[in-house]
């Protein structure tokens, strides 16, 4: 039975058609629409129509996905021939959110007034990097805007999806360790009080694990506001300790020494540099203002700032390999790999494969960690709520004893 695809197109006349069509799937739907002179921007399931919605926060991931949809759609309809302003004003109408139909419309009416299209985009710091910037540059300089814009949609896929994966990877540690704690809490709180009214008045000697939870539960219900003070301070504390340079450089540096984590960050920083210089390289950008922009985007301020070094080793021709070696904050690998690189000429495609190797070897990473962790979490858990199951039962058996 044929499936009812909705879909957007772009006719011969640049204007967008919206409509409907029954096929087996999106590929014939897509071969049809293309036959009829439309060019597919989308083929899928009918937007949902206006109604109760409830909305999860999404913790300021809209920007990303508001970059990454702008680039397919800006790549598809360059690819297929549609003017670049004719382009951006498509795009705007296909956006979703308001407040990004607004920043495309913006860049627009700054590209019409006579600026250039990476100059338009600068002038959005927040939703479009410096790399991103540079790469338009890169691509109007060539003429190539529309191949440029492809391989920025590879660069922000692969870059979202490796992000996704190690959140998604922590999302399940990180509930567990939560309920966890939350039901050690519960009982500590409500259920062990209640418990501890059967010894209200008695002369009976308590056992020791039995009164180790009953003090333990006073403590909590007493001074939990203090607990609670000292540690809203210590995150302040740290908060404005770590937005300094000198505090973020120790932080980041901490980070890369935990054992597991570190070896999963390192390698996802690595991916990372690897896929912009790659991108960077790969589209005649300079090296040594590559190095800067990729620096730029990592997110560990300690491998960020041995990128200077390397820029300053390039500058003084000994090449990308040897200066990263010397850097010592790359996995050895990765120098290996540029040598080879610059041995052949071919150091973008080095990067590119530098960049695939320590992505899978993040998702490894990550996998042995969260394999490792959540055991501990359920060892853990598990010793401290049995911890105060037997207390209450040793508190039970003593009982039973006495009226015996």
């Amino acid at each position: 039975m044929a499936t009812t695809f909705f879909f957007r197109a772009v006719a011969s006349d640049g204007k967008m058609r919206t409509g409907s069509l029954a096929g087996d799937n999106e590929t014939l739907i897509a071969r049809e629409l293309r036959k009829q002179g439309l060019t597919p921007v989308y083929v899928g399931v009918a937007p949902k129509s206006a109604g109760l919605e409830i909305k999860l926060p999404s913790f300021g991931g809209n920007r990303r996905r508001d970059v990454l949809f702008f680039t397919q759609e800006l790549s598809t309809l360059l690819n297929s021939g549609v003017p670049l302003d004719r382009a951006i004003s498509i795009t705007a109408e296909l956006t979703e959110r308001p407040g990004f139909r607004f920043v495309v419309l913006d860049v627009l009416r700054v590209l019409k007034g006579g600026k250039s299209l990476a100059e338009s985009l600068a002038t959005k710091p927040e939703y479009f990097s410096e790399l991103y910037v540079n790469m338009v540059r890169a691509g109007e300089a060539s003429g190539a805007l529309a191949i440029i814009f492809e391989r920025l949609s590879d660069f922000e896929r692969t870059r979202d999806d490796l992000r996704n994966y190690i959140i998604s990877s922590m999302i399940y540690p990180a509930l567990l360790a939560a309920v966890g704690l939350a039901s050690i809490l519960i009982l500590l709180n409500f259920v062990v009080p209640r418990f501890a009214t059967i010894f209200e008045g008695s002369t009976m000697k308590i056992p020791v694990p039995t009164q180790i939870m009953l003090t333990a539960s006073t403590i909590v219900r007493t001074y939990w506001w203090m607990a609670a003070s000292a540690l809203a301070a210590v995150l302040v504390i740290w908060r404005a300790y770590t937005r300094t340079t000198a505090g973020r450089i120790w932080w980041d540096g901490l980070r890369l020494k935990t054992p597991l984590l570190g070896d999963a960050l390192l390698k996802a920083e690595t991916a990372r540099f690897a896929r912009a210089m790659a991108t960077l390289v790969g589209n005649t950008v300079p090296l040594v203002q590559s190095l800067g922009i990729a620096a730029a985007t990592l997110n560990n301020r300690t491998i960020s700032g041995a990128l200077a070094g390397v820029a300053l080793g390039v500058k003084r021709g000994e090449g990308i390999a040897v200066p990263l070696r010397k850097a010592g904050v790359f996995p050895p690998l990765a120098a290996h790999l540029l040598t080879v690189g610059e041995e052949t000429g071919r150091l973008d495609q080095m990067f590119a494969r530098m960049a695939d190797i320590y992505e899978n070897d993040t998702r490894a990473a990550i996998k042995r960690f969260t394999a490792i962790f959540e055991p501990i979490v359920i060892l853990v858990m598990g010793v401290m709520v049995g911890a105060l199951i037997l207390s209450m039962l040793l508190a039970i058996t003593s009982i039973n004893d006495v009226a015996v």
